[in-house]
């Protein structure tokens, strides 16, 4: 059986990939652009297996995916391919518009075309599983959580573009029968994440010996996912789920931004202390809140616990010691993925 990941040299989906290569008599197909976050360094280990095949493109490019579906012949779609990073949306959001959205449509249409002229055994086993966010449904309050019939409320670029993928792929099931699934996650944190994101920026930067900066009071609330946890979910969403329908998936670890800079500090005192014996705290700055910026997320994922048997194999109290460690043992990578295109520098100042 052949998938077609897009997006397989980002941070969810090259975990992703590591995983489904597991699989026995699973082939992946690897369709990446490269920009920014996408880097294969994060894919060496797999880089060699007969059962793994990598091509750089755009899901926009409608000519490639036509290629790649004719050649490949996928039984399943994974789609992570997106921009991703709010603070990114906010200072240039056409980019989000055009392959969140547009590179969404181009993918589904493709999909489409492809999996009408397979046989009628192969159509009822094909799959397009989508890959979305927690984001599209806005802020909560400080109470409740979000559940798969939540109001969509987006409140950025990036989350109002997600939230338009998600409609185009509710409509290419609803109107053309396509077999789609869509789950939507919290806040991911784990190996090989780009560090522009909180936990990884946070790592290197106290490394490095630089501010530590925190939006606002750091009082904002995000549900925390372990990568790995959220990769064992979508591979039971695409071996289980019902067509046609969406899947929460969350930590259930609700923490606040400050909170969470402050654990990692604390985890660095202790596994590679500062040289003048201070605490990692201290580099901690409060800056200018995002634009926007929503105050709670929390997601609600008793239904895929209930009708697919999942839920986390990790608290956060260890994912975050097994990222903390996974980083100071890959200084090497961080090094290699911050080529000059990003520095650490703040984003999303709207300016």
């Amino acid at each position: 059986m052949t998938i077609l990941v897009t997006g397989g040299a980002g941070f969810i989906g090259g975990n992703f990939l590591r995983m489904l290569l597991t699989r026995e008599g699973v082939r992946a197909v690897n369709l990446d652009k490269l920009t920014y976050a996408g880097n294969l360094d994060s894919l060496r280990d797999v880089s060699d297996n007969p059962y793994y095949t990598f091509v750089q493109g755009d899901i926009c490019d409608r000519h490639l995916l036509e290629d790649i579906f004719r050649k490949h012949q996928p039984a399943a779609v994974v789609h992570f391919a997106a921009e991703s990073h709010v603070d990114r949306s906010i200072d240039g959001p056409e980019a989000f518009i055009r392959t969140n959205v547009h590179g969404t449509f181009v993918l589904l249409d493709v999909a489409r075309q492809y999996w009408r002229e397979l046989s009628d055994g192969r159509q009822k086993t094909f799959r397009f599983l989508h890959i979305s966010t927690d984001e599209v449904f806005g802020s909560l309050g400080d109470t409740g959580y979000f559940t798969e019939e939540t109001p969509y409320a987006p409140n950025s670029p990036y989350s109002a573009s997600k939230a338009a993928a998600d409609h185009l792929v509710r409509v290419y099931g609803h109107t053309y029968g396509l077999p789609v699934l869509i789950t939507n996650c919290s806040n991911n944190y784990g190996p090989y994440q780009f560090p522009e994101k909180l936990i990884p920026l946070m790592i290197v930067n106290a490394l490095a010996g630089k501010q530590l900066p925190v939006y606002g009071t750091g009082l904002n609330i995000r549900d925390w996912l372990y990568v790995e946890d959220h990769c064992r979910a979508l591979l039971k969403v695409l071996a289980g789920g019902k067509t046609g329908e969406s899947y929460n998936i969350g930590g259930h670890n609700e923490k606040t931004n400050l909170s969470i800079v402050e654990t990692v500090c604390r985890i660095l005192d202790k596994k590679c202390p500062r040289d003048d014996g201070c605490s990692y705290q201290e580099q901690i700055a409060f800056v200018a809140d995002r634009p926007g910026h929503d105050r709670r997320y929390a997601i609600d994922a008793s239904k895929i616990r209930r009708e697919l048997g999942w839920k986390p194999e990790e608290s956060f109290e260890t994912g975050i010691v097994k990222t903390v460690e996974w980083y100071l043992e890959n200084q090497n990578w961080v090094r290699r993925v911050l080529d000059g295109s990003y520095r650490g520098e703040r984003l999303g100042l709207n300016i």
